[in-house]
């Protein structure tokens, strides 16, 4: 995942994704402890909000990491592409956190044997990925989407105890959601040869890319108040329903984990 438009920023036409992004984080804050691994630093907005619950925080990211960690004597940024967790000892880390980054691996049983590998014995994985039931279009960044019961079967293949929650939004957020469907439809209309579906994701990519920011800003233009007005608060983690927005689970390692 590059520089691109599914890299959430704090550009006002992002808001209604960064609050969301944003309550994951502060969700983790409240769960872990010890020695924290994040995979998926991205533009690092969560490390002050995870970084001081945690006595060690690795993050880390296929990209070099912009932010300044200077702050944080307890944050180690590493850079590498994932799976495997190179250097990442058997049973090293407490809480493995990752939001929003499990779409894009190619490889996602591995990924999910990797973090079952480096957690303690009692550790939990705290992990978010769009739902797919909620999605308006193909996003040919993701390798895939998942439903609730595809993320539940995928973190069972390693994890006996799965915590299924979802991420919801108010009727502010859904009045923006109901907005950019509509406007997304007026879009894809013209795909009467449904080429989002038969094309390769790589072709598709940028063109997504540059129609997604367009549309995020074109909704900006037309709704400044309401997209910019979304705060963290109008989100909420809950029981999952197939109208949530993000998957938000919780496997727990068991505390007398074995191979």
């Amino acid at each position: 995942m590059g520089a691109t438009a599914e890299r959430v920023s704090v550009e006002a036409s992002d808001n209604y994704v960064f609050q969301r992004s944003l309550l994951a984080y502060h969700t983790a804050a409240q769960m872990i402890e010890g020695v924290v691994l994040e995979i998926g630093t991205g533009s690092g907005y969560g490390i002050d909000v995870v970084a001081p619950g945690a006595e060690k925080f690795i993050t880390i990211d296929k990209f070099d990491c912009g932010a300044d960690l200077s702050q944080h004597a307890n944050v180690e940024f590493r850079k590498m592409t994932v799976p495997p967790l190179t250097g990442i000892a058997d049973e090293s880390v407490d809480c493995v956190i990752s939001f929003q980054v499990i779409e894009h691996i190619e490889d996602d049983v591995k990924m999910v044997d990797e973090v079952w590998r480096v957690l303690r014995p009692g550790g939990r994985f705290i992990v978010s990925t769009p739902n797919r039931l909620m999605s308006l279009t193909r996003n040919p960044w993701h390798v895939r989407e998942y439903t609730p019961e595809e993320f539940t079967a995928l973190l069972q293949t390693r994890f006996n105890k799965v915590e299924p929650m979802g991420v919801s939004g108010n009727a502010k957020v859904m009045e923006y959601y109901t907005a950019n469907r509509a406007s997304v439809e007026r879009i894809t209309r013209w795909d009467i040869l449904d080429l989002q579906h038969r094309l390769p994701r790589w072709i598709l990519q940028i063109p997504y890319d540059i129609l997604n920011r367009l549309n995020r800003r074109r909704l900006l233009k037309a709704n400044t108040d309401l997209t910019c007005g979304i705060r963290m608060d109008d989100y909420r983690v809950e029981s999952i329903s197939p109208e949530c927005f993000d998957l938000f689970y919780v496997a727990h390692k068991s505390p007398q984990a074995a191979e």
